[in-house]
């Protein structure tokens, strides 16, 4: 899923484009890449002079293949689905954000019984959708290709009622050594890495409530009113 936000705006080198606090640090060069750590979060980031264009994103997005109907690939995202299919009520309202071009973890929720809207900035643009709020919201391999991660985790949070759940699944950073040859960095669109500890960090920016139920995928709950009101007291 390509970032839908506009390119190109002044930041300082050292604040962290996930969490926003002015702690990045080079981390790595590899290939010509320049890498930043961020000794806050510690999430690890392209440096965002070095993306691709807007034109290389959308082409290399257009050569993903996401088959619904490929058992395989259910399997891969019944990790993500299966954690808030244990926890959501009846018929709720769900929003699949950055679902690609075979909205394949939409079609398994429905299938459950939930209504399930689809947005990707490429192949479903509806942007009338991120104005909903949503009783779950589901992110499925999409976080590693935010170029505003703080941007989205904050629209995120504004869609999502109180008491929902927001599910992510994304490969989790863990060891440095191999960092350079790790598959997911060589992957040209993703562009932020993510760790355990990263994840638990933004959960508590939110007060949400935050699980690690499988390798490599977070749930988050957003807390009630009264909850939220109770923690702020």
């Amino acid at each position: 899923m390509k970032n839908d936000t506009s390119r190109g705006a002044a930041r300082d080198d050292r604040q962290c484009i996930v969490c926003g606090t002015f702690s990045a640090h080079f981390f790595a060069r590899v290939d010509g890449a320049r890498y930043e750590r961020c000794g806050t979060c510690g999430a690890t980031f392209l440096n965002p002079a070095q993306r691709l264009s807007s034109e290389e994103e959308s082409a290399q997005y257009r050569l993903h293949r996401n088959d619904p109907d490929d058992d395989g690939y259910r399997r891969f995202l019944s990790k993500l689905a299966d954690p808030p299919l244990q926890r959501l009520p009846l018929q709720a309202k769900g929003f699949d954000y950055g679902c690609g071009p075979g909205p394949a973890l939409a079609c398994m929720l429905s299938e459950a019984g939930h209504h399930v809207r689809l947005f990707d900035p490429l192949f479903f643009p509806d942007s009338e959708a991120l104005e909903d709020l949503y009783d779950f919201i589901i992110c499925a391999e999409v976080i590693e290709h935010f170029h505003r991660p703080a941007e989205e985790f904050a629209r995120l949070d504004r869609m999502l009622r109180p008491g929902g759940w927001l599910g992510l699944m994304t490969c989790f950073q863990t060891d440095d050594e191999r960092f350079a040859a790790w598959h997911y960095r060589r992957e040209q669109t993703h562009v932020v890495f993510f760790r355990e500890a990263t994840l638990r960090y933004i959960a508590r920016q939110y007060r949400w409530r935050c699980e690690i139920p499988v390798k490599d995928v977070a749930l988050m709950q957003k807390p009630c009113d009264t909850e939220a009101m109770h923690r702020k007291a």
